[in-house]
């Protein structure tokens, strides 16, 4: 087989496993039923164990706590829950001296409603801050009604826009209305921005950012309504008039020379961005912009687009198409992409792309490790996946959902239907489906009461699965045959041929519904074969004759079959050279 030309410059961030912690729920250390600062650094030697390079860390900072921390009233104070600077400070220190990286989320398109420049700028019209946010008169109707400005939903439900009393005015929010949008337009803020969110914390070592809502600093500045297309709603999706605005990549460019003089990396969310022509221009290395974003095309299948809870079906064949599509677009560019399936806005991925069933359940988790795991860029793996932790059951009472987005979804539905029966028992299918408390649960460390998330005599925030019994860390650790086991075997079959499955050419081979069959080839010429049964039921297939060179290396089967596989089996096989 020829040798290939590498196409990408090696780097440590494209090589990390990186794993999201979620600071509320993942361990609780003074039993206040909040996760924080110190329950992360009491299990670090956890995530070194697993082969985790870099931790993200989400929203830490001061906030009322509107939309779980992205709404930031204090850049660079602690959620007091959650603990000190000090706690910070100690664990970037502690991270670094496990080996490992630390990265913050960067929320810079909104602030809270409670930071000092928003309280400024609501102050008068006149407020050296009043340009910093986005406010505009408000219009009126023919009978003299007052109205927003435009017929914009925001990504919460109900309108952009809110009414100030105190100004008379109304300000834009794309998301909750304690969440406005900075103005991107005024230089000023930029600045404060920079120095505020950006510098203060690279300067205190960390190594990167996560940077929400990459794509929407820039927005179409004259706000005109977008036609109707949801009759039942005063709002219409408007999404394409605050993504990817005529200004976002010189803002973008402007972040990018703040970083400059750090050695970090960036991985951007990038929203409502199908268009691969698009996408390229964020993450091609000679644009300069950002080095990596997530693309939603396999979290949102089912969904439609703008709106989380209207589900439609999707088939394996979509599962497929959209998660090898990203690994086909760079191999013959400069730009670099990102390998996940959970998040903390994302339902867990065993429950939505295998199975949850108690009888397939751990094979289908370690199923998915083995096609993440040889999957070309950078492996992102989002707390409890490790463990093939599960959505919310549908008994799950709608009362246990705490995120903004289900409640106002929820009550969205009752007050269109007037309580219907059958409509308020489709909009909680969804949520057991799609909402974002599922990623939210407290982390289930143990078969204690709270599941070793914080003591039994305490109260989570969020309600702990009834699963923690059978799914933990404690029953995991050591056992052979475990989803976490598994796991850390594949981070460190994943590292050792690192040439292979973070840098190789990914090829496609095999077309039927219920496989997943691809190839890696390295720059050096080693190969390697996935196969993945993504159904519940044994399937016929034998190694292609034209790679019959390749030996078996990973099963996620203690005993594969030669001619089958058995229900959510994943195998790779590899060059006889690497074994």
């Amino acid at each position: 087989m020829p040798h290939l030309v590498r196409n990408h410059e090696p780097k440590w961030w494209k090589e990390a496993v990186v794993y999201e912690i979620y600071v509320s729920s993942f361990k609780d250390s003074n039993n206040d039923g909040i996760g924080d600062i110190p329950g992360i650094i009491s299990k670090l030697d956890y995530l070194r164990d697993l082969g985790v390079d870099v931790l993200w860390i989400s929203p830490h900072y001061k906030s009322p706590q509107v939309d779980m921390g992205y709404d930031i009233s204090d850049y660079q104070q602690i959620h007091e829950p959650y603990g000190s600077t000090q706690d910070i400070d100690t664990l970037t220190e502690q991270t670094h001296a496990h080996g490992i990286k630390i990265i913050f989320d960067l929320v810079i398109n909104h602030t809270s409603d409670q930071h000092p420049w928003f309280q400024e700028s609501r102050q008068s019209l006149n407020s050296p801050k009043r340009d910093w946010y986005i406010w505009r008169p408000a219009r009126y109707d023919a009978n003299g009604k007052r109205c927003p400005p435009t017929n914009w939903r925001s990504n919460f439900g109900g309108p952009t826009w809110t009414w100030d009393e105190q100004t008379q005015q109304y300000y834009f929010h794309i998301y909750a209305p304690e969440q406005p949008d900075l103005n991107w337009e005024n230089p000023e803020c930029r600045q404060a921005i920079y120095d505020s969110a950006i510098r203060f914390w690279l300067d205190k070592g960390i190594d990167g950012f996560r940077v929400d809502t990459v794509n929407r600093y820039s927005k179409n500045m004259d706000f005109r309504d977008v036609p109707v297309t949801d009759p039942k709603d005063e709002t219409q999706l408007a999404f394409q008039n605050f993504t990817n605005g005529p200004r976002i990549h010189e803002f973008i460019s402007e972040v990018r020379s703040v970083l400059a003089d750090y050695d970090v990396f960036t991985v951007g969310e990038l929203p409502n961005t199908p268009d691969e022509a698009t996408v390229m221009r964020f993450i091609s290395a000679r644009e300069e912009q950002l080095d990596m974003v997530f693309n939603f095309d396999t979290v949102y299948l089912g969904q439609t687009p703008g709106d989380r809870f209207s589900l439609q079906t999707f088939t394996k064949a979509d599962f497929k198409r959209e998660l090898t599509r990203w690994q086909k677009v760079i191999q013959d560019t400069d730009a670099w992409t990102t390998v996940f399936l959970e998040n903390h806005d994302q339902g867990r991925s065993v429950s939505r792309f295998a199975s949850d069933d108690p009888a397939h359940r751990v094979q289908a988790a370690k199923m998915l490790s083995v096609v993440l795991g040889t999957m070309t860029g950078t492996l992102y793996l989002y707390q409890g996946q490790e463990i093939g932790m599960v959505n919310a059951p549908p008994s799950y009472p709608v009362e246990e959902y705490k995120c903004i987005r289900s409640v106002n979804h929820y009550n969205k539905i009752r007050k269109q239907t007037g309580d219907d029966p059958l409509a308020m028992s489709e909009a909680l299918d969804a949520l057991q489906k799609v909402a974002r408390d599922h990623a939210r649960v407290p982390m289930q460390w143990d078969d204690s009461a709270n599941a070793g998330f914080c003591d039994a005599n305490a109260t989570p925030w969020m309600r702990v699965l009834d699963t923690y019994k059978d799914i933990n860390v404690a029953s995991q650790v050591g056992k052979k045959d475990s989803v976490l086991e598994f796991w850390k075997k594949m981070v460190r079959f994943r590292k050792q041929h690192k040439e292979l499955f973070v840098y190789g050419r990914f090829h496609a081979i095999d077309e039927r519904e219920d496989l997943l069959v691809f190839v890696k080839e390295a720059f050096d010429g080693k190969t390697s074969l996935t196969v993945a049964n993504l159904s519940d039921q044994p399937q016929e297939w034998t190694l292609p004759e034209s790679y019959s060179g390749l030996k078996l290396a990973l099963s996620t089967c203690g005993t594969p079959e030669n001619s089958r596989l058995s229900e959510f089996e994943g195998r790779v096989y590899v060059s006889e050279t690497l074994l």
